[in-house]
């Protein structure tokens, strides 16, 4: 059986292969995968539907899609192992469910499953869902951002939302974050993208040259000016101007500052003519500036002038769940970079990540990963190589807790003491969350034990003993016991032995076409060795396809016998 291509209905003429969004539906069960198809192309969106009898992972390769949906069968071990190596490729993978058990939803998340819908889905909401992750897909690419928390969804949608305009950006994120990406997409987005962009860290100016740098000065504005420079505003002009660490600009520039952000004019140091600019200003500080405006260090009017329009990045301690993907993401980056082969991250180590307070952010994040890459190369990366710092979970001490602009003149003794009780408070509410957070992960441990019952018509899984490592139960109790998180798996892996997932509703037929299936797809869809594994003539199989493709279940034969 053949992969079958399905261009959208509306397609985008001339669109670059970069941009093109292709859906791959595998057609494990045929019906909702029509159907999902039919929607998708009434929606405009290019889709590939894939046969599970043909070589899956050739046909995704060939397809390079943007999602993948599986349809049926999402925890066949050679499925499992698709999702897993699609995380690698940036690839989400949504899946339909035959049943809606709360255990079985987590543990195809822990999988890797970015959504699944039980049966019969509603073709709506599946639709609806990929658009969203179709457009989050794209601004993901323009602005350089890693994740899927809510964190990160919101400050996508705000990029999209204000880069039309040329009112001023005001970017609050703590170093580390990614503001100067934000304000870059920001740029790209916009109406001047093809004009300059221009970035100044004004905290990395000393003060005498500050104003120079900003408004430029003229021949013999001072000692050493030995001719005329344009500043940064001049040089921006019609463009988009990031300024850098904006709140450690001094109070005389600050003037200066929100004069030309009024008048839309600048004159240079040491000069007395005016010149019009056409400049859209975006800021950017990693202390909040509302506070400093409350200390007296930074003028409210140009807080106000600056803060029109405002984006806040969280930092990544606040967005835990992002950060196997951030390190998926730099794995690859530096593996290619240094010619270092990875050979993936336990559980352990990758809790260790996850628990850790990162106060340098994804810069840290960055850097450690590579660090991991050079100096772990050809084996698993274990909590013993994470360094001890992180291990001890030092970055949870690291929160800001600032209390300074309640607190003047005589009160400072008392300020101190009170900052000393809030750090306090701070502490001890982590603490307490993290015992929370222990007691939960005991608790879906005793839970998933392999005694356990099982709920919902379940009545196991008959698996080869080699696959019994790819995503079993006993797997699921290891993950949950390192704080929920599986690890990290290398990027090439052997494809698991077929697993055959039995319900007690399942008839005779049912089964015989669930074993066919499972040796075509473990012969990648050769049905003459596939014939030879499940000991029938090729005449007998050929029989049952062109069955299973008329819709026939064969009620009178439901037996493999050699013909």
């Amino acid at each position: 059986m053949s992969t079958r291509a399905r261009p959208a209905a509306h397609s985008r003429g001339g669109v670059d292969d970069a941009e093109r969004n292709v859906v791959a539906i595998l057609m494990t069960d045929v019906e909702p995968a029509v159907r999902l198809n039919a929607a998708l192309e009434a929606e405009g969106v290019e889709t590939v539907t894939i046969s599970p009898m043909d070589d899956v992972r050739g046909e995704i390769r060939r397809a390079r899609p943007t999602i993948v949906v599986l349809t049926g069968a999402l925890l066949d071990g050679a499925n499992t192992a698709l999702v897993r190596q699609l995380l690698w490729d940036n690839v989400p993978v949504l899946g339909f469910t035959d049943v809606s058990d709360p255990t079985l939803l987590d543990r195809l998340r822990e999988i890797g499953y970015a959504d699944t819908w039980s049966k019969p889905v509603h073709l709506e909401e599946v639709v609806d869902a990929i658009r969203r992750r179709l457009e989050r897909r794209r601004l993901a690419e323009l602005t350089g951002l890693v994740g899927e928390s809510a964190g990160i969804r919101e400050v996508l949608v705000k990029v999209e939302q204000i880069a039309p305009v040329t009112s001023t950006v005001l970017i609050e994120g703590e170093s580390g974050t990614g503001k100067e990406l934000v304000a870059r997409a920001i740029h790209r987005l916009s109406p001047r993208r093809g004009k300059p962009f221009i970035a100044v860290n004004v905290g990395a100016l000393p003060e005498t040259l500050l104003e120079s740098e900003l408004f430029g000065h003229e021949k013999g504005a001072f000692t050493g000016a030995a001719e005329r420079r344009l500043g940064r505003f001049e040089l921006a002009d019609t463009g988009t101007l990031f300024l850098d660490e904006i709140g450690e600009i001094p109070p005389s520039t600050q003037v200066k500052l929100l004069r030309v952000l009024e008048e839309r004019e600048v004159t240079r140091v040491g000069g007395s003519q005016s010149i019009p600019i056409d400049v859209r200003v975006v800021a950017a500080t990693n202390r909040p500036l509302r506070e400093h405006v409350e200390e007296g260090g930074f003028r409210a009017d140009l807080f106000y002038r600056l803060n029109v329009l405002s984006v806040y990045l969280p930092p990544l301690r606040e967005r835990r769940d992002d950060i196997p993907l951030l390190v998926r993401r730099f794995v690859t980056e530096f593996s290619r970079m240094h010619d270092r082969e990875f050979q993936g991250i336990s559980a352990d180590a990758l809790s260790l990540l996850v628990e850790y307070g990162w106060p340098g952010n994804v810069r840290e994040l960055r850097n450690l990963v590579e660090s991991m890459v050079v100096l772990a190369h050809g084996r698993e990366i274990v909590a013993d190589d994470i360094p001890r710092a992180i291990r001890d979970g030092g970055g949870r001490r690291l929160l800001p807790v600032h209390v300074g602009p309640v607190l003047q003149g005589a009160e400072r003794a008392q300020g101190r003491e009170l900052e000393f009780i809030v750090r306090s408070l701070v502490e001890l509410k982590l603490q307490v969350e993290e015992l929370r957070r222990r007691m939960d992960v005991e608790t879906r441990v005793v839970q998933m034990a392999p005694g356990a019952p099982m709920s919902n018509g379940w009545v196991g899984e008959v698996r080869h003993p080699a696959s019994l490592g790819g995503g079993g139960y006993e797997d699921m109790s290891v993950a949950a016991a390192s704080g929920g998180h599986r690890g990290i798996e290398p990027r090439e892996q052997a494809v698991p032995q077929p697993v055959i997932t039995l319900d007690a509703s399942m008839t005779m037929a049912d089964i015989e076409r669930v074993a066919i299936l499972a040796a075509l797809r473990d012969s990648a869809g050769n049905r003459r060795k596939a014939a030879e594994r499940l000991g029938i003539g090729e005449r007998t199989l050929y029989r049952k396809l062109r069955e299973y493709e008329g819709g026939e279940e064969g009620e009178g034969d439901s037996t493999l016998e050699e013909t």
